[in-house]
């Protein structure tokens, strides 16, 4: 018996040590091949152009190739659920958007789960999600535009880039807390949203730094706001919504590297440190920021998973209270 119980200790003793020594072994052998990493967009596309950005610099870091697969449709899904059925070996990992992981599956039926299915590694970029009018609107900041729409319920129209984008719930969320009225005009694209706003079409919507700094700049919109809680270090000057008369207003962009569920935390923490340390750099940071993305963030895995459950738990109300779904 003592024989018995002496062996299966040893037993026991020799796969602890083997679970011990393996964890640092998985980290210094990785990366040993190329890493692909997934942009669920078309080439071309924002989300492409910042990966292409990046990527670079992260392959730097790691000292290894990593290229960019584009895999496209169903609102991201397709690349998403790739991401999700690939071995946990940190080879293939994800570039999703909040729009594709956390509000994408709140409106429509997705072969994946965005927590169960995922591993965070670490926040890319941030867009603090400006809020432009058309020049001929006759308001100047959030508050002339809350009286505007109360005067006129349902006059104004509120352009996205499609149902269930977070453009199109930053809007929602507006209404709601404003307690105002506005008409939902969805696009298929960004592009043609805006090309209507400064044509007149619509009156407002919410969208990406860099796809409205030109037409900012030529006078073409007029910038009166940005979502996210605390002002953009990239527009220092323009006032937050939040601080514009609705204290709980916060709606932002981003962009989150992820890896499939079960990914060992010493290759999550490897590929975490490289993109910290990749979105450090200089050149890297000014390429982003004259994008509109804020790379202030702390990168860790921790800070993505909380944002991640922060927006569904958020966009998740405002879907159900406001009934928004796909016809």
């Amino acid at each position: 018996m003592s024989h018995a119980i002496s062996r299966r200790a040893l037993i026991a003793a020799t796969i602890a040590l083997g679970v011990f020594v393996a964890s640092p072994v998985v980290a210094d052998d990785y990366p040993s091949k190329n890493i692909r990493i997934v942009v669920p967009f078309p080439a071309g596309g924002g989300t492409d152009v910042v990966a292409r950005v990046v990527v670079p610099k992260l392959a730097e870091e790691l000292k290894h190739t990593v290229y960019i697969d584009n895999i496209g449709g169903a609102s991201g899904s397709l690349g998403h659920e790739a991401v999700a059925r690939a071995a946990p070996d940190g080879y293939t990992l994800l570039l999703a958007t909040a729009s594709t992981i956390a509000t994408n599956p709140l409106i429509s039926k997705v072969p994946w789960d965005a927590v169960k299915d995922f591993s965070p590694i670490g926040m890319v970029s941030v867009d603090p999600m400006p809020l432009v009018v058309t020049p001929s609107l006759p308001v100047n900041n959030v508050q002339e535009l809350i009286a505007l729409a109360k005067a006129k319920p349902d006059s104004l129209t509120m352009a996205s880039f499609g149902i269930g984008s977070v453009p199109h719930l930053a809007g929602e969320l507006l209404k709601a807390q404003a307690g105002i009225k506005m008409l939902h005009v969805p696009y298929k694209g960004g592009a043609q949203a805006l090309n209507d706003l400064i044509g007149g079409h619509v009156s407002l919507m919410f969208n990406s730094v860099g796809a409205i700094a030109g037409p900012v700049a030529a006078g073409q919109v007029r910038l009166i706001a940005v979502g996210a809680p605390e002002r953009s270090p990239g527009l220092p000057n323009i006032p937050t919504i939040k601080e514009s008369g609705l204290p709980d207003f916060a709606a932002t962009s981003w962009i989150g590297l992820f890896g499939p569920a079960k990914l060992p935390k010493p290759i999550v923490d490897k590929v975490s440190q490289a993109l910290a340390a990749a979105l450090k750099d200089p050149d890297l940071k000014d390429k982003l920021a004259k994008m509109g993305s804020d790379t202030t963030s702390s990168g860790t895995p921790h800070e993505l998973a909380d944002t991640l459950a922060g927006d569904l738990k958020r966009w998740g109300k405002l879907v159900h209270d406001a009934n928004i779904h796909i016809d």
